[in-house]
């Protein structure tokens, strides 16, 4: 049985812009469902999508003020333009990975942070060919005084938050094949010997014992900041968006400072303007 936090519901307002020390790192997923720019009726949006107004946009960057995160993980955003009207860049510089498509991945990096951006995976596309894309994980390397990390944000398919992945559902077989190019890169940064950290929207509940969880670290040992914890955003429910840290990031990761920053609005028309999604926060202590 999930468990919840007795913290998850409270929202602590962390260190102001730059204050915090580089061995005390708050890095935060937030997927922020559809932030575009387009308009309703745009060929490249689904019918039923309705794009945030300036408002809903401007309440949006009022909760990443007080979010307050050194590193912002986003999903869903459809361009740099649109994600730097959330993260200013008198706060962030941003990276977004380089699809095509409307539903990008990208970082929001304070401007005191030193990073580096690596090529995307775009192994997590595992139907190149098709005519409609997934989306590939931007990969990027922060450069600290104790050394470096490196982070990969990914938005998995989704369709099989707890089936078997040997179920045969197409959406189970897609996030198989997503799995194995994440077993690949994980692979790849043991032999490098880097920290890492995973995290994103896996669309994945990732319970005791899942096949997936139990796929991701069978490519080497991980901690998950959201493991038998459940979610207060927007009523509750189980995490599909989590924090995932690797080599000897795993100690770094203090996972009783797990934080979900939840909306004081109320509704289900508002959870259509902002997102579905709430920020979920974790804190890294970094040795110097």
């Amino acid at each position: 049985m999930r468990r919840l936090h007795p913290l998850l519901t409270a929202f602590c307002v962390a260190f102001a812009a730059g204050s915090a020390a580089a061995s005390d790192l708050k890095i935060t997923t937030w997927n922020l469902e559809w932030l575009t720019n387009r308009v309703a009726g745009d060929p490249a949006l689904p019918k039923d999508v309705r794009p945030k107004a300036a408002a809903d946009v401007k309440i949006l960057r009022e909760y990443a003020v007080k979010l307050a995160a050194d590193i912002v993980a986003f999903q869903e955003v459809d361009g740099p333009h649109i994600a730097a009207q959330i993260f200013p860049a008198s706060g962030y510089r941003v990276h977004i990975s380089g699809d095509q498509v409307t539903q990008r991945v990208g970082f929001a990096i304070r401007n005191w942070l030193k990073f580096t951006v690596n090529p995307d995976l775009v192994g997590l596309d595992v139907y190149p060919s098709a005519k409609f894309h997934l989306r590939s994980g931007a990969d990027i390397t922060v450069e600290l005084p104790g050394g470096r990390i490196r982070l990969l944000n990914l938005h998995l398919k989704t369709g099989c938050r707890d089936d078997p992945l040997t179920s045969g559902r197409r959406q189970c077989v897609t996030l198989g094949r997503q799995l194995r190019a994440l077993q690949g890169w994980i692979a790849e940064r043991r032999a490098e010997g880097v920290p890492f950290v995973l995290l994103g929207d896996f669309n994945r509940w990732m319970d005791k014992d899942d096949p997936f969880f139990a796929g991701l670290a069978a490519s080497g040992p991980l901690v998950r900041a959201t493991e038998g914890q459940t979610s207060p955003c927007w009523g509750g429910g189980g995490f599909i968006d989590h924090i995932i840290a690797g080599g000897a990031a795993r100690p770094w990761m203090q996972t009783d400072s797990l934080r979900v920053l939840v909306y004081t609005e109320k509704g289900a028309t508002w959870k259509e303007r902002l997102s579905d999604h709430c920020p979920v926060s974790v804190r890294f202590r970094i040795p110097d």
